[in-house]
């Protein structure tokens, strides 16, 4: 086969994120994880940006792989008053979803023409006519948990289920086919008002899903059985199954140089430092910050602790403003705390780590449970909560519920219970040693044979049949 006929045999597949890291950083890895695999690639970046962090990591991942080619996505002006919301990276998914009809003419005129494109599910509902009138097959990336995926499908038909009158009646659990019972407590708050813009985009997103060629998540087998049960209803109904290909691996794109926090944690013993850190978007008030460190002190365990009080990922402010003159003289002598950006796969990766303190974040759980770290995780908003019930379950970690930090009502957790509960983590042997137990399952999923790597081959041959059909 000449080398012109092998890149015709390669898919073509464009990737379409929505912003906030969260959403981009898994986006990246699929990218760069489907051109190791012989793929074609086409990022198509959101211009403007939401943050300066999203445009650094987008530079190094095209620094990092020159095959990828880029397609910029100029947004049209957005008033902001519209989205009855001032959270910027909210408003950001709104700008593109506003401007979605531009994309017919970026995605029309790639070459070699498109085998999909892989589009975030917040943007499913308004980009899906368009792939439709283009005949380009659609993929989403769901980038939270199966268990999250099968709320989010199923929640339509829930809500149109128990509606009168233009109204609906929650119960204390929604009960869902297949789905243990979730709380109304674990999702987001706007969901219970049907009119708030949040709860009626979730609900076209859902509705849209089936319609799609198929659904992707940064999850496996063994951590989530819920997977085969959606996959056997899926094909009952002549859907393609969820791929569940994760987790997705740090890239090489992601690496930096070698940080402050990883030359303490050298000078630490193996397994005694606990990570907190609560994601790019999760900001604490100023008495819980000083709670959660007067908290961590009494644990008795070093840690090493990002500090994060706006919810826009460069913000940064001075730690004596953040927790106070006495507190921060407190922390000197048990840890490390930074308001910088760090490279969490660093940190996870290297053996100081002895458990993680997070806010339940799909991404950073799916890393801690790829090193084998116990978790205790303070869900704040979102889908976090859905997610934590995963790690529960799966006797990875634990989660206080009667911590209520986030879904507005912000009761303040003392300093001593996070002690405690932080102690209990580092010293639970059960816990760390399942940990390790799933951490050996998500690399045999990876591995040749693996569940995740079957799926990611099935999927790929998915997609070169498309290039017959072109």
């Amino acid at each position: 086969m000449s080398t012109s006929d092998e890149l015709n045999s390669y898919p073509h597949v464009a990737i379409l994120p929505s912003s906030g890291m969260g959403h981009l950083m898994p986006f990246l890895r699929l990218a760069a994880t489907l051109v190791q695999r012989h793929c074609r690639v086409t990022l198509i970046t959101i211009n403007p940006t939401a943050s300066v962090p999203e445009s650094q990591v987008i530079s190094r991942l095209f620094s990092t792989y020159p095959q990828i080619t880029e397609k910029q996505f100029h947004l049209l002006p957005f008033d902001p008053t519209s989205a009855i919301s001032v959270d910027p990276l909210y408003l950001q998914w709104e700008a593109i979803r506003s401007s979605s009809h531009l994309l017919a003419p970026i995605l029309s005129s790639m070459s070699p023409s498109l085998s999909a494109l892989v589009l975030d599910v917040t943007l499913t509902s308004s980009v899906l006519p368009v792939t439709t009138s283009l005949g380009i097959p659609n993929y989403v990336f769901f980038t939270s948990s199966a268990r999250m995926y099968y709320f989010c499908e199923s929640f339509p038909t829930y809500v149109a289920s128990r509606s009168s009158s233009g109204s609906v009646q929650f119960d204390s659990f929604i009960e869902i086919p297949g789905l243990s019972p979730i709380p109304i407590s674990s999702i987001p708050p706007a969901l219970k008002n049907l009119n708030h813009l949040f709860s009626t985009t979730f609900i076209q997103n859902g509705q849209n899903l089936a319609k799609s060629n198929g659904i992707i998540i940064n999850s496996f087998e063994a951590l989530e059985d819920i997977l085969h049960e959606v996959n056997g209803k899926r094909a009952g109904d002549g859907l393609q199954p969820i791929y569940s290909i994760g987790p997705l691996l740090p890239c090489q794109f992601e690496k930096t140089e070698y940080s402050g926090a990883v030359k303490w944690l050298d000078e630490q013993l193996e397994g005694s430092v606990v990570y907190v850190c609560f994601g790019s978007r999760s900001a604490l008030s100023s008495e819980q910050i000083k709670e959660l460190g007067d908290g961590l002190v009494r644990s008795g365990n070093r840690f090493l602790w990002v500090v994060k009080a706006k919810k826009v990922d460069e913000d940064e402010e001075s730690l004596d403003n953040l927790l106070g003159h006495e507190l921060t003289e407190r922390i000197k002598n048990h840890g490390l705390v930074t308001t910088e950006w760090v490279n969490q796969q660093e940190i996870l990766n290297h053996k100081g780590i002895g458990g993680i303190v997070t806010h339940g974040g799909w991404n950073s759980l799916m890393e801690a449970v790829w090193h084998g770290l116990p978790m205790l995780v303070w869900p704040q908003t979102g889908d976090q909560k859905i997610n934590a019930e995963v790690i529960e379950r799966s006797g990875l970690g634990m989660w206080v519920r009667s911590w209520g930090w986030g879904w507005g009502a912000e009761q303040v957790v003392k300093g001593q219970d996070f002690g405690e509960k932080i102690k209990e983590l580092m010293e639970n042997n059960q816990l760390r040693q399942q940990a390790r137990n799933i951490g050996e399952e998500a690399r045999k999923a990876v591995g040749v044979g693996g569940s995740s790597e079957r799926m990611l081959k099935e999927l790929i041959e998915d997609w070169k049949k498309n290039i017959s059909r072109i």
